[in-house]
């Protein structure tokens, strides 16, 4: 059976999610922060060497990465639901648009994070962090004007990876700036999918209030 290894309060959350979606069967095992660092435990090592999460098991396989788990989840288990089909244009925009929300999308993010625990030895990052911070809400925000989901207006396993930045980003940055990200991430979180991982899980401090 599939396995996902949910650090709480973490990225993994929305892999529950996809399962969720695809009706797959699968098991959690959640792990707790630890208290002071809030860095993930030392059991989810023995899972895989890097101690992260999200990271499943399926078999004998193990798999690391959001953008790779969804891929890998909608390849095997989801029946051509929720990715474009091989080879048009939409399957391209998808692919890019999976593999941008853990990289270019996320890293300010993070980065400000981080660094507002820094006080005043992370000061002179700010300016910096911060116009890439609007750059990037700032394309994501423009790209869905007008649409609910962000390849061809039908959700997809991108969506489901953007998630996650659409729940942070209110958190780190002005949301009223934020319209489109924000009603986009309503849609996402009232999805009977959504809530049915929520209820599988301790609370998740990124849903919905």
């Amino acid at each position: 059976m599939l396995t996902i290894h949910h650090l709480v309060h973490s990225r993994s959350q929305r892999i529950i999610w996809l399962c969720e979606e695809i009706s797959i069967d699968y098991k959690v095992v959640t792990y707790q922060r630890d208290p002071v660092t809030s860095l993930a435990p030392p059991a989810l090592e023995k899972i895989h060497p890097l101690g992260k999460s999200p990271v499943i098991t399926d078999g004998s396989q193990t798999i690391i990465e959001s953008g790779a788990i969804i891929d890998y989840l909608l390849r095997q288990h989801g029946n051509g639901q929720f990715r474009p089909t091989l080879g048009t244009w939409h399957h391209e925009q998808y692919l890019q648009w999976l593999h941008y929300g853990e990289s270019g999308a996320v890293l300010p993010l993070m980065l400000k994070l981080y660094t507002s625990k820094l006080a005043d030895s992370g000061a002179a990052l700010q300016p910096r962090i911060s116009d890439e911070l609007e750059r990037h809400l700032g394309y994501i925000e423009q790209s869905l004007e007008g649409v609910e989901w962000l390849v061809g207006n039908t959700l997809s396993g991108a969506d489901i990876q953007l998630s996650f930045v659409a729940e942070i980003a209110p958190l780190l940055h002005t949301a009223d700036k934020l319209p489109n990200l924000l009603a986009f991430r309503d849609r996402c979180q009232n999805r009977p999918a959504y809530r049915r991982a929520l209820s599988k899980t301790e609370p998740y401090a990124y849903g919905p209030k």
